[in-house]
């Protein structure tokens, strides 16, 4: 009889993740851990199953260094969308976003600002430990890696005010840092277009990331990626300088068509950084498309405060004239309508999903902004989009970068719509650009 926990993949040609040049290996796994590559039949006469992987890649497991599968472990269902990918680890809690910890009396804060983002979630818990124990409890599909958000911590230290933090609010926010670290997280993530993290100042993402242990990493979603990115990637290294910790640089992009062609400047500043001896990298997904909530097109001074709050504003015709005279300028720099540019992934109720914003304005009476206020209000802000932004020779760019990382930066599983293909595409659709067919990979996961 075979022995089931070992595993020989023979005949295949092995990347191994270091970078070196792709050869013809035999890998023996034993359990969940791959034990040793050899010459092709090293492992001939082993008492092990066999794969057979000639005409084959074999490679490890990836790693999904960007997710927003946090809440996977609770799912009713297994979530597959990463591991039938090759992923076999994927880092959660990014762009400012996790699921603890929730300060006393800001509940409802939280969990108004997560079910944007997040499906209905019913939640137990309360610190960091007590999310992990729960994950634990219901076990994972893939290797749960996760990061600290910066909304999270802001919330529960000070609520939602657009203001800086005083000393004793940062001070809250170490306790719940050094709380998480110590229940496992890997770091802290930052998403400086969302509220409340976008009210924030660059010395309080100092003070913040200064807290992290040594290696834990500082992972940020950047205040602009069109008009200002330059001066927001200036922001990111001067955090990862000052504070000393490492710096991932979420989805590298150029957005907006006046700013297309600019990727070979922002990497060249990420080069110069790491030649003067910051530690920071980036990580990007092959897709020309962009993809986030929807409230994420409003101007930071429409978004603090409760949900309520919020909404109020967007039912206020004055704001939504002063709306209208903004994004007017942004769409003559970039080239025409920005809603013909936005399709709706996912509502709350289900409705207009599939359809570009023009199209719904369109129907409503040809008013985009109208459109826009109307359905967010109209879902309670619970709407995610795909957003059409970049151009195909600046993501090829960053993906050709030797420090680039890969995430999918897929919507969490469960929230239903219609998806940015990249959940579920995202390793397939590199793998593809890399070797030139995914039918010639085969993995071994471990």
């Amino acid at each position: 009889m075979r022995n089931l926990d070992r595993l020989v993949v023979r005949g295949g040609a092995v990347a191994d993740g270091t970078g070196g040049p792709i050869g013809p290996a035999d890998v023996l796994i034993g359990g969940d851990l791959i034990l040793e590559a050899g010459p092709p039949g090293a492992f001939d006469g082993l008492d092990a199953r066999v794969i057979e992987a000639a005409g084959r890649i074999v490679s490890p497991g990836f790693i999904d260094v960007h997710s927003h599968a946090d809440n996977a472990p609770f799912l009713e269902d297994d979530d597959t969308t990463k591991i039938l990918q090759g992923v076999t680890t994927e880092v959660v809690g990014n762009c400012g976003f996790s699921l603890a910890p929730v300060g006393p009396g800001r509940e409802q804060l939280i969990a108004q600002l997560n079910e944007r983002l997040f499906p209905p979630l019913p939640s137990t818990w309360r610190s960091w430990s007590e999310l992990m124990s729960a994950a634990d409890s219901n076990g994972y599909v893939t290797n749960y890696a996760p990061l600290v958000g910066h909304n999270a911590l802001r919330i529960a230290a000070m609520g939602a005010e657009n203001r800086a933090a005083s000393p004793d609010e940062i001070k809250t926010m170490w306790r719940l840092i050094d709380e998480a670290q110590e229940g496992g997280a890997f770091g802290l993530s930052s998403g400086l277009i969302y509220p409340p993290g976008v009210f924030s100042t660059t010395s309080e993402l100092v003070a913040l990331a200064g807290r992290l242990r040594s290696g834990r990493l500082y992972a940020t979603h950047m205040r602009d990626e069109g008009d200002d990115l330059s001066n927001s990637i200036a922001e990111a290294v001067e955090i990862g300088r000052r504070s000393g910790s490492r710096v991932q640089i979420s989805h590298l992009k150029v957005t907006g068509a006046a700013n297309w062609g600019h990727i070979d400047d922002a990497l060249a500043m990420l080069d110069t950084a790491r030649s003067a001896g910051v530690d920071v990298r980036q990580d990007a997904y092959p897709y020309k498309a962009s993809s986030t909530m929807l409230a994420s097109c409003l101007p930071a001074r429409l978004q603090s405060g409760t949900e309520d709050e919020v909404l109020a504003r967007l039912r206020d015709q004055d704001q939504r004239a002063l709306i209208r005279t903004e994004f007017h300028g942004q769409a003559e720099r970039n080239g025409g309508s920005w809603a013909s540019r936005i399709v709706i992934a996912s509502t709350a109720s289900r409705r207009n999903e599939g359809r570009t914003l023009a199209e719904i304005a369109a129907e409503g009476g040809g008013d985009v902004v109208d459109a826009l206020c109307d359905i967010l209000v109209s879902e309670r802000l619970r709407v995610s989009m795909i957003h059409f932004s970049m151009c195909e020779a600046d993501v090829e760019a960053v993906l050709a970068h030797p420090v680039t990382m890969i995430g999918s930066d897929g919507l969490p599983p469960g929230v239903g719509g219609r998806p940015h293909p990249r959940l579920f595409g995202t390793f397939p659709r590199v793998d593809f650009r890399t070797f030139g067919s995914p039918d010639d990979l085969i993995f071994a996961v471990a």
